[in-house]
């Protein structure tokens, strides 16, 4: 697929984005290239490949899901300038 400079004043228009007439051939020769690049895609080869979670054959290490820190509410609200049932109170910022 290749863009014409009316298709790529269109796609500017709808962006809502000015093109400056001596970039215009540079981004249409840019877009080109990447439309070519997701035109590899279509390939019928990449129809039987497997989607992958990552690119390398691993697992993630997973570590126990146990509590490993004691609650400190109480000692944490201690310093703070204003807490209310539990919460720490701070300044309006947006009226």
């Amino acid at each position: 697929m290749s863009l014409t400079n009316d298709q790529l004043q269109a796609v500017a228009h709808l962006a809502r984005i000015a093109i400056e007439p001596e970039w215009r051939d540079a981004l249409r020769s840019d877009l080109n290239a990447i439309l070519d690049q997701a035109s590899l895609l279509d390939d019928p080869r990449l129809d039987q490949l497997e989607p992958m979670a990552h690119p390398l054959d691993q697992t993630q290490r997973m570590r126990p899901d146990e509590i490993t820190e004691t609650d400190q509410r109480e000692e944490l609200l201690a310093g703070a300038p204003a807490s209310e049932r539990g919460l720490f109170l701070v300044p309006k910022v947006i009226e």
